[in-house]
């Protein structure tokens, strides 16, 4: 028999090697990981799923980049993230300066790997964690 939990599952999406699987209400239903070390960054039903188009730099830097400007960040736009509404709402979520006039961006507070997510200081309640850049775990 279906646990609660089970029946209240509307969908698994596949994004980019990443399933993660939504309530009916287009929250997560999995706890979000971080993909390193394995620490809880969201628990269950605490983030919906936002299509919105979002540039983050590499975790690591790429060795074939061929930029032509120094200053020029490596990165890609995304457009899978989990929206939270307050800071708070995180389990375990760092960080960084301000890059910019107003962003920062969001990594893991146990392994400070990132960034996983974004922050635009200027608004109070939105903060992303790229889809495709956590784990998740039941």
């Amino acid at each position: 028999m279906a646990t609660q939990d089970e029946s209240q599952l509307l969908r698994q999406t596949s994004n980019d090697n990443n399933n993660y699987q939504l309530t009916e209400d287009g929250k997560n239903a999995q706890i979000i990981v971080c993909p390193y070390c394995a620490c809880k960054i969201l628990l269950k039903k605490t983030a919906e799923l936002l299509t919105i188009e979002v540039f983050l730099p590499f975790v690591t830097a790429r060795k074939d980049s061929n930029k032509q400007d120094p200053d020029q960040i490596d990165g890609e736009k995304l457009n899978q993230f989990w929206k939270v509404n307050d800071m708070f709402i995180f389990e375990n979520v760092g960080f960084t300066k301000t890059v910019g006039s107003s962003i920062k961006y969001l990594i893991c507070a146990d392994c400070e790997i990132g960034p996983i997510g974004w922050h635009d200081i200027n608004d109070k309640t939105t903060y992303l964690i790229a889809a495709q850049r956590v784990h998740y775990s039941d």
